[in-house]
């Protein structure tokens, strides 16, 4: 070693340890609390303010920083490209549903709307059982080592949102290959 890097052994931080009046001092000036309880929630709600744009940027942008804990993590975002890379039926779900509302304000309609009701709850059903079974055959394959807990369960909440209305944004096309 050159004898400038030669380390104080009463420091092993590289640096003696602060007296306590000075750590305190340095303490004191790093908060800057307010004093009345008024000034402390406008405070507390700016921060929080900003902390929710930040959020809301992440959410709209993919940021994987500043995602929610329940969007955050390998597993969770290739959940989302998975769902996101394809067509679901339940996606279309609120569309239709406004349909057959107004195909059920229809007297000579009725009949049709409620079979039309049945149709559209039986291939969401049964594409949210494929799209299970295939998302959890895909996170074995290419996460085996991470937890897949309540990825399955996020990915078909997830296929109920119209793609326009999916927060965070979709990051891939439908199509492609993941």
């Amino acid at each position: 070693m050159i004898e400038d890097q030669v380390r104080d052994p009463q420091a092993p931080k590289g640096r003696p340890t602060p007296k306590r009046s000075e750590a305190q001092s340095q303490r004191r000036k790093a908060v800057t609390a307010p004093t009345d309880r008024k000034a402390a929630t406008r405070q507390a709600r700016d921060t929080r303010r900003t902390e929710m744009a930040k959020q809301r940027q992440a959410l709209a942008g993919g940021d994987e920083r500043y995602l929610p804990v329940r969007d955050k993590g390998p597993v969770r975002k290739f959940t989302r490209d998975y769902v996101d890379s394809r067509f679901r039926v339940a996606e279309f779900f609120l569309p239709v549903a406004v349909l057959i509302l107004v195909m059920s304000i229809i007297g000579s309609l009725q009949s049709l709307s409620l079979l039309l009701w049945l149709v559209v709850i039986v291939a969401i059903v049964v594409d949210s059982f494929i799209t299970s079974f295939r998302l959890r055959q895909q996170l074995r394959k290419r996460l085996p080592d991470k937890s897949h807990k309540g990825a399955v369960a996020y990915g078909l909440m997830r296929t109920l949102q119209m793609r326009r209305l999916r927060l965070p944004k979709p990051q891939v096309r439908r199509g492609d290959e993941l």
